[in-house]
């Protein structure tokens, strides 16, 4: 290295700019102080006040270090070459004399192919070579970094074991990549960390924590910690080998969606841990009859007020309710007691925060650098880059992640509209055209759809969900067919249309009866799930039950008929936590679930209710059995407008297999209304909304007989009683005479 070189070199190291350490420190060709010839070793330990060499072998002194610069530059000549000496630091600082492992004398972290697959986008399994991984190298304990940063200049780790000092350990850059790493011996599972880096001008960026952590600190704090993947033993195979049936279009799928933090407090008035949840929650969910637990977004996040939707750590189970091992173990308990886990999962945007992906290395890496498409102005939240390779790669391997990792049943990807649509909730003006003038993101597009593809080729009987607000079509259709892939949508107009029609006073519903037949023209175009999420008891929209009109009883009447009109209307169930027992106030994330309001008897009523829906919905296979399809279903009346009646018909599989759902959205008893039946002969009240059980009337019909009395298209019809702002169910009872 020439006088030039040399002095450039020290200069840049010790001033914390030094793109390329592991040419300069640890063992090199040329001596200590420049110049040809001879073989040496260099250190940069700002606090020392000596270096030594020592044998890693026996530890005998090789030698003393000479300081080649007053701000702890190190270097030793050797009199041949170092080939594959073990050695060791020996560092006086104060004090105190330390032996350490010299991070320079280690070859790179990532391997050749790791950094192609990378930058080609197809590296699935990244999130085991990026990131911190603890490891051993040439019988050395440490841990492996590796981190994307391909516009920094300089990019170092700092942490709790070099106090966060940025001068004492970059990393190596692989050009052409935008990849550096480095091995820190002595960094073990535990440790706090985070990145340094230079930007493209040589400006000092915010501390980054890493975008491939498995752990971060509890917020507020925001460092990453060093955790391995693990080798938790896993006991749900008998789950996992069947879990694909409990999903299937065909099969009663009842979804609880649930806020970690905000479902029950413990002592001290805090959330419950994982573990917690593993004992209370469970049971809980199987008592109800629901067959999965929907989890708001679980990926690590800074503020609670997003909920989880504006995650940071996107590899990191929240620490808030302990570590990574704590949530597989709620999973593992989950699939032992029959329960599906479905997670939220957040690649549509991320959150500004310094700490995180935005303005990563100094530029728009992760998002795109155009405001008009790189920002939600809605949201305050940048949009990711999905035509860039690696943030693809980082994007899809985070999903199968979930699935590998934590064995999670279903992802359902939220604010899919958002991601579609290059103009989502923007003006005229303030969006940019795809390459063919239109407003479709066709990034976005081919990113679900590969997403789609890697999780149901990888993962048997796991699920995709999309939150797709719009009619954009073919949502649950196969890719192959020109789909997006996904195994089910959220049906949005269902949930606003039938809202929008409850919340009338009955008076008033006969000119809104479209609000609740409009579904039917399409409800078979996808593979519906019909949502009553968190998202519509929240901002001043009121509970469930708060909107609801009426006294307090018709209050609970109408909510039960609505519940009872949901749960028999095709299409899968999710309803969000406290909507079971009828809660009264909108949902707080910061506040427990009121469940004293079960010592009241009307919402302990709605809460039988619910249970026995879910009983209904799984044991009656009309109910299930054709969700998805045309035939599954059909109109006996929804033209009684003037009543506030709409009455219809689920089938199954068998001719016989068929049940007759009748709604009365007033409060007044209907008696002697006359229905068309499919079936002759006796027909069984299974199902009433209005019974006593649930703190109703108990208006009824228990069973009818038909009369040979065309109605309705059918050539038999049966008279029954109609409870007020009630939803009953009936079913042959008896031998089937004739169908007509």
């Amino acid at each position: 290295m020439d006088p030039k070189a040399y002095s450039e070199a020290v200069a840049a190291l010790v001033g914390a700019r030094h793109s390329n350490p592991f040419a300069f420190l640890g063992p090199h060709e040329g001596r200590a102080e420049g110049g040809r010839g001879g073989f040496c070793i260099r250190c940069f330990r700002p606090k020392a006040t000596a270096v030594s060499l020592i044998s890693a072998a026996d530890d005998t002194v090789l030698g003393r270090m000479k300081r080649l610069h007053p701000d702890g530059l190190f270097g030793i000549d050797l009199p041949e070459a170092p080939g594959a000496l073990a050695y060791r630091l020996r560092v006086s600082e104060g004090d105190e004399d330390r032996d350490i492992e010299d991070p320079y004398r280690f070859g790179p972290v990532l391997g050749e192919l790791d950094r192609h697959l990378l930058g080609e986008g197809t590296h699935l399994d990244i999130y085991r070579k990026m990131g911190a991984h603890p490891m051993t190298r040439d019988g050395v304990r440490g841990t492996g970094f590796a981190l994307w940063a391909p516009n920094a200049t300089r990019v170092s780790v700092i942490g709790d074991f070099n106090g966060w000092d940025g001068r004492l350990h970059p990393m190596r850059a692989h050009p052409g990549s935008g990849v550096w790493d480095i091995f820190l011996p002595g960094v073990v599972e535990g440790h706090l960390y985070k990145y340094e880096l230079l930007g493209p001008d040589g400006s000092l960026l915010p501390a980054k924590a890493d975008p491939y952590a498995f752990q971060a600190e509890k917020p507020p704090h925001t460092a990453s910690v060093v955790r391995g993947l693990g080798t938790y033993g896993w006991n749900d195979d008998r789950w996992m080998s069947e879990r694909a049936k409990r999903v299937a279009t065909s099969a009663p799928v009842s979804i609880y969606e649930v806020h970690l933090g905000s479902w029950r407090h413990g002592g001290g008035d805090r959330p419950l841990s994982y573990r917690e949840m593993a004992e209370q929650l469970i049971p809980y969910v199987k008592e109800m009859g629901f067959t999965h637990i929907e989890l708001l977004p679980v990926s690590e996040f800074p503020f609670d007020g997003s909920w989880g939707y504006q995650p940071i750590g996107l590899f990191a189970p929240t620490s808030r309710f302990g570590d990574p091992d704590d949530f597989r173990h709620f999973v593992d308990r989950c699939h032992q007691e029959g329960v599906g886990v479905i997670l939220d999962w957040v690649a549509g945007h991320f959150p500004e925060d310094a700490h995180g992906l935005a303005w990563f290395d100094g530029t728009h890496l992760y998002e795109h650098s155009d405001p008009r498409q790189g920002r939600h102005m809605d949201w305050g939240t940048y949009i990711f880059n999905y035509g860039r390779n690696e943030v693809r790669n980082f994007l899809l391997a985070n999903a199968l992640f979930w699935l590998e990792q934590f064995h999670i049943d279903g992802l359902r990807v939220d604010a899919v509209a958002s991601m579609l649509y290059l103009d989502y909730s923007r003006k005229a003006g303030e969006w940019v055209p795809n390459k063919f003038g239109g407003r479709e993101n066709l990034e976005a597009i081919d990113f679900l759809r590969r997403m789609n593809e890697l999780v149901y080729g990888r993962f048997p009987g796991a699920v995709t969900i999309a939150e797709e607000s719009t009619a954009w079509p073919m949502v649950s259709r196969p890719v192959h067919l020109g789909g997006l892939g996904f195994g089910y949508k959220w049906n949005m107009g269902w949930m606003n249309d039938t809202l929008s029609y409850m919340s009338q006073d009955p008076i008033y519903r006969r000119f809104h009866q479209h609000d609740l037949s409009f579904g039917l023209l399409y409800a078979f175009t996808e593979n519906f799930v019909l949502p009553l999420s968190h998202d519509e008891v929240v901002h001043g929209k009121r509970s469930i039950l708060g909107r609801m009109p009426g006294d307090a009883w018709q209050q609970f009447a109408n909510l039960r008929a609505y519940y009872g009109f949901m749960w028999t209307h095709p299409g899968k169930k999710l309803l969000f936590m406290g909507c079971e027992f009828a809660q009264g106030r909108e949902w707080n994330h910061n506040a427990s679930l009121d469940w004293h309001l079960l010592d009241i008897d009307w919402h302990k009523g709605v809460q039988a209710l619910v249970r026995d829906l879910n009983g209904l919905y799984a044991g009656v296979p009309a109910l299930h059995d054709r969700d998805t399809e045309g035939y599954g279903f059909s109109w006996i009346d929804c033209t009684d407008a003037d009543q506030s009646v709409l009455a219809f018909l689920r089938f199954g599989e068998t001719a016989e297999d068929v049940v007759m759902v009748v709604c009365n959205f007033t409060p007044n008893p209907r008696h002697g209304y006359r229905l068309g039946a499919p079936i002759a002969g006796r027909w069984r009240e299974i199902f009433n909304t209005d019974s006593a059980h649930y703190g109703g009337s108990n208006t009824g019909n228990s069973v009818v007989e038909t009369e040979e009395t065309k109605s309705h298209g059918h050539a038999q019809s049966v008279v029954l009683t109609l409870p007020p702002l009630a939803t009953i169910v009936l079913r042959p009872d008896g031998p089937v005479t004739r169908i007509a």
